[in-house]
């Protein structure tokens, strides 16, 4: 068939070259390749979630937009979302294995002091990507552009949560959500229709 969108084959070809150089640069061998895939009839990219949690100095901050701003620009898909002050219930949970450390009782503390929005992001690699978009738990060592080193003033005060593993974030968005409160939804007004027929 023809191309669609009114382009030309040699526009066409020139745009195709520019989209092979670019993810020659992006997927270079020490780099999983982050670019979107158009639906080609080829088998997706398996999809994973992660939680993501912002914490109650980001929420009064008013940082939550900034938030879901940069996981949106990132290509994720937002599936749940809900602001609740957290319970020490699902706390205690959620920081079991900080429990004999001594900082534990100023965290919980912390963590209900206000409210909390938590939200389950969907995409490839979303766990990984999330980590390195949130950058590091101590904000003297979280690089500059990551939400943390934009944002965060003291390790106590690091504006934001993100699942650390498939695993954790399956056990996390299982204690943060019911199934009910998490939405499956096309994406399909995302991916650009403009492909050659």
């Amino acid at each position: 068939g023809g191309v669609q969108c009114g382009a030309s084959r040699e526009q066409w070809a020139a745009f195709s070259g520019r989209v092979a150089a670019l993810r020659a640069l992006l997927c270079g061998p020490r780099f999983q390749c982050l670019l979107v895939r158009p639906s080609s009839g080829g088998p997706p990219w398996p999809q994973e979630r992660t939680l993501v949690a912002v914490k109650p100095d980001g929420v009064q901050r008013r940082l939550v937009g900034t938030v879901i701003q940069r996981f949106e620009r990132r290509g994720f898909k937002l599936v749940g979302m809900k602001m609740l002050q957290a319970p020490e219930s699902i706390l205690a949970e959620h920081y079991r294995d900080l429990q004999r450390k001594p900082f534990y009782p100023a965290l919980i503390s912390y963590m209900s002091s206000g409210p909390v929005v938590a939200m389950v992001w969907e995409g490839p690699n979303v766990v990984h990507i999330s980590r390195a978009m949130i950058g590091h738990t101590d904000s003297t060592e979280a690089a500059p552009g990551t939400i943390r080193g934009d944002f965060s003033v003291h390790i106590s005060r690091n504006v934001i949560h993100a699942s650390d593993s498939v695993d954790g974030a399956q056990r996390e968005i299982e204690l943060w959500f019911q199934s009910s409160e998490l939405l499956n939804w096309a994406d399909g007004g995302h991916h650009s229709s403009c492909y050659p027929a």
